[in-house]
């Protein structure tokens, strides 16, 4: 059984020039493809598959039946390509897990790419990272040069007849472009926006041919799983969220930082390691999977943060983007705050995200400065049940998910708000002074 704090993902970051193709064979970098060139492509999947790893992106959708989905028929003439798309377009608030792997081990993504198209029979690979992760993009693209020099690229990879090819893409700094789809459009050269679904990437993807599209940290697990086995995979994390996980730690925390746990670790033992609460302010609310994730307070400390924990608590595990938040912070503000990125990262193609965003900001800013009444909670209330399972993509719900757990666990401190303000007389009070006063 292996310790549950021995680092997986994260044992080569601290390592000398650990981005290096050297630095990475000598971690034994490179040996799970080699092993995985000998196995057929189906043992692969069922590997995955056994492993039981999902996705790290936010869905949680199981990897290895994910993989299966893509037609794996014959590649006669006629046949369409396939291909994987890795997406590292990270721009979620308190989300930065991905960033840090592809700027400390970019060969752990690129050895998991190289086995994940071998197993979906897969010959061109895209890596979609975000724009302004300038430093990422370079040392992502340094380690594909590298790969390529070593023949781990190119035409028959260590002599197996297997060929792939990788490009990394920097997009243009859309959030929107984190959906599935609207990364695809966006690689194809459309505007990124989502996709109606189905038909899914797994049939009609990139150029309309069978597409995987998964996570960095998702592909990145790939070569741990292919050199230890479903079995020592498993001995991590939960029966039903198994595998280690990268959880990003931002906020009042005296050690913010990436943090390798298992699945299933608590708010409460992260907090240790990250130090505890920054110069011992008490905890009032906190995310467990980034800002479109909702809310969770004190009383959730002890909240398991795997799939099953962190949904049977009211929430969503999401990216693991864990923001910590001391008692000095006021929660409307908050919430206006992460409302106001989502207005602006909409991309405009439903109306109710489009609209109901604008509106929601509308009136956070209004409450914020001392101008909201005790109906716009109903009215926000409203408009969130409006976006919630109405927009197009899952970026209209994730707006919503922190207004409607902020109103759940701290409606009394938008009432406080309302309270706080200046009275202020209504028209027809003012009507009646006028004429008393004549």
């Amino acid at each position: 059984m292996t310790d549950p704090l021995t680092p997986v993902l994260t044992r080569n970051w601290r390592a000398e020039r650990s981005w290096s193709l050297a630095a990475y064979e000598q971690a034994g970098g490179y040996r799970a493809l080699r092993h995985a060139l000998t196995a057929h492509p189906d043992q692969i999947i069922a590997l995955v598959k056994d492993s039981g790893l999902r996705g790290r992106g936010g869905a949680g959708f199981p990897t290895g039946m994910k993989w299966s989905f893509i037609p794996q028929g014959p590649d006669g003439p006629g046949a369409k390509p396939k291909y994987l798309v890795v997406n590292a377009d990270e721009g979620e608030p308190g989300t930065c897990k991905d960033i840090p792997t592809m700027m400390a081990d970019p060969h752990s993504l690129i050895e998991g790419c190289i086995i994940t198209c071998y197993a979906i029979r897969a010959n061109f690979c895209a890596i979609y990272v975000r724009g302004e992760a300038l430093h990422p993009i370079r040392r992502v693209r340094h380690a594909v040069e590298e790969a390529y020099a070593k023949g781990y690229l190119g035409k028959d990879i260590l002599g197996s007849g297997f060929d792939l090819d990788i490009v990394v893409h920097a997009g243009a700094g859309a959030y929107i472009c984190g959906e599935e789809t609207a990364l695809l459009d966006s690689l194809e050269g459309k505007r990124g926006q989502p996709r109606l679904k189905p038909p899914f990437p797994a049939t009609s993807g990139l150029y309309a041919s069978p597409t995987v599209v998964n996570n960095v940290e998702t592909i990145a697990s790939v070569p741990h799983i292919v050199a230890g086995g479903s079995e020592w995979f498993r001995s991590m994390g939960t029966e039903q969220s198994p595998g280690p996980k990268i959880y990003s730690i931002s906020g009042h925390v005296e050690r913010p930082g990436q943090y390798e746990a298992p699945l299933g670790i608590t708010l409460r033992e992260l907090l240790d390691m990250a130090g505890g609460m920054k110069d011992g302010i008490p905890l009032k609310f906190w995310t467990p999977g980034g800002s479109s994730t909702p809310l969770f307070t004190a009383e959730h400390l002890d909240v398991p943060l795997d799939f099953e924990g962190a949904a049977a608590a009211g929430s969503m595990l999401g990216t693991t983007a864990v923001q910590v938040f001391n008692e000095t912070v006021s929660v409307p503000w908050a919430v206006m705050k992460w409302t106001e990125f989502y207005k602006h990262e909409s991309c405009g193609k439903c109306t109710p995200c489009r609209e109901g965003t604008y509106w929601l900001v509308q009136i956070l800013e209004r409450m914020v400065h001392g101008q909201g009444t005790e109906e716009d909670i109903d009215t926000m209330l409203d408009i969130c049940d409006n976006i919630l399972g109405r927009s197009f993509c899952a970026l209209g719900d994730g707006a919503t998910s922190p207004i409607t757990s902020a109103i759940k666990y701290f409606r009394h401190e938008f009432l406080d708000l309302i309270a706080a303000q200046p009275a202020v007389a209504r028209p027809e009070q003012l009507a009646e002074l006028s004429g008393a006063s004549a």
